[in-house]
């Protein structure tokens, strides 16, 4: 695969969140085990949830900046794709609950 891709990017975008996800939820799991933060109850999962999945949607500008500094424009176009439907369906599952509709 072509380094300076749309696809590279593409791949790059949908994967980056994924882990994230798994690393930030890892580092909340053990902070809570440790003690340094409160469990979750009932009323703040949802919270919580949402929080994640924002700052693993956030994680698509680690790739994003990594492709600026190597001057891969195609690249940087295929990470924005894979951004816009996770922004698009973070909006559609918790839209209601922010926005009210």
């Amino acid at each position: 695969m072509e380094r300076n891709s749309v696809l590279m990017g593409i791949v790059a975008g949908c994967i980056m969140p994924v882990l994230g996800f798994v690393a930030v939820e890892f580092i909340f799991n053990t902070l809570t085990d440790l003690g340094v933060m409160e469990e979750v109850t009932l009323s703040t999962s949802g919270k919580r949830f949402r929080t994640l999945v924002l700052v693993a949607i956030c994680c698509n500008l680690l790739p994003l900046h990594f492709f600026k500094s190597r001057k891969w424009d195609e690249s940087m176009r295929g990470v924005i794709f894979p951004t816009l439907i996770y922004a698009a369906a973070w909006i559609w599952k918790f839209g209601g609950e922010l926005f009210g509709f």
